[in-house]
């Protein structure tokens, strides 16, 4: 096979470490960095001393995004590889193998890379998602709040429209009281 990528490092992530593997024709070097910030900085700067022009890493869970943003700072291509799309060869799988092995599939431009949003686009989507969760909590407190009075034998849902709103918290709390609450 030809070789396309002259400069390849293949990442291996995990929760608590990285592999790493940088392939070039004159042979391979690996090494293991923890995924502490300051570790992935080493890593980083590791990348650029060799001169990497790619690197190419599993989809692990959300392991990969820390390393992908630094990366991304640093402005080195890189490629977030599916798993399945990789299948190592049977045998003894270990971190250092399946590193060497994403190293020299990245070299050979046999790796399909993941779609990996622009970094604005994951900020909004994390936001948005924030925001979601935060309103469906809101929802659940609303629910319980409810089910609450309604086990107090309290029947404000059939009176007011929102147990949360003014009316209904002015129902039962008296004026005075309610002016300091809200």
């Amino acid at each position: 096979m030809d070789v396309i990528i002259e400069r390849a490092c293949g990442l291996d992530v995990h929760k608590d470490n990285i592999t790493a593997c940088i392939m070039t024709s004159k042979g391979k070097e690996v090494r293991t960095f923890s995924t502490k910030t300051v570790f992935l900085l080493e890593l980083i700067d590791w990348i650029k001393e060799h001169g990497c022009s790619h690197v190419a890493m599993e989809s692990t869970s959300v392991y990969w995004k820390p390393v992908v943003n630094l990366l991304e700072a640093e402005e080195i291509e890189f490629l977030v590889v599916n798993a399945q799309h990789m299948k190592s060869l049977p045998g003894q799988k270990t971190d250092v193998k399946d590193a060497e092995w994403i190293a020299q599939l990245l070299r050979h431009g046999l790796l399909k890379a993941s779609f990996i949003p622009n970094r604005t686009q994951r900020e909004l989507r994390e936001l948005v998602r924030y925001r979601r969760s935060i309103i469906e909590e809101r929802a659940r407190q609303h629910n319980r709040i409810q089910k609450v009075l309604e086990w107090a034998n309290i029947k404000l849902g059939s009176v007011v429209s929102d147990i949360m709103g003014v009316s209904a918290r002015t129902c039962f709390v008296p004026s005075q009281m309610a002016r300091t609450i809200l």
